[in-house]
């Protein structure tokens, strides 16, 4: 029975992403820890210069609290990947992003990946409000339908 897979149009920023060769397993594709990797850099990515979070130097940061993913297809090296990024949930100090990973000019996502920060003060570890310049590029990527 196949499950349904996300779509290109399900995710409103793109960047791309390549493939390494340790990425491959003893099976010759991608581990499944390591599209956690790509999801990892794909939000970072978009933290540092879409939301301009100074990561990892800020004085918010973004504790991981929550992760899933569902693997339709395999990726492995040598490819390229275009990881798909929205917002699916905000709140007062989390955002909840949906990730999908996509072998270049696939429209069917290979993963999809649902990964929620919680932002804290630096120092403390206590959470911390979303702070405004993140807020208003989070709404810019908020899937319609959310929140």
């Amino acid at each position: 029975m196949s499950r349904p897979r996300a779509r290109r149009s399900d995710y409103l920023h793109f960047s791309t992403l390549t493939t390494r060769w340790n990425d491959n397993d003893a099976y010759g594709h991608m581990n499944n820890v390591v599209y956690y990797e790509y999801v990892d850099t794909a939000v970072n990515n978009w933290l540092r210069h879409a939301a301009q979070m100074p990561v990892p130097h800020g004085d918010i940061v973004g504790l991981v609290v929550e992760t899933a993913c569902t693997y339709h297809a395999s990726l492995s090296w040598p490819e390229r990947i275009d990881a798909g990024l929205c917002v699916t949930k905000i709140g007062r100090s989390s955002i909840t992003y949906g990730i999908g990973l996509f072998s270049e000019g696939s429209d069917d996502a290979a993963g999809e990946a649902r990964f929620t920060h919680v932002y804290v003060d630096e120092k403390t570890r206590r959470p911390a409000e979303i702070p405004q310049t993140l807020r208003k590029a989070a709404e810019q990527i908020l899937r319609p339908g959310n929140n």
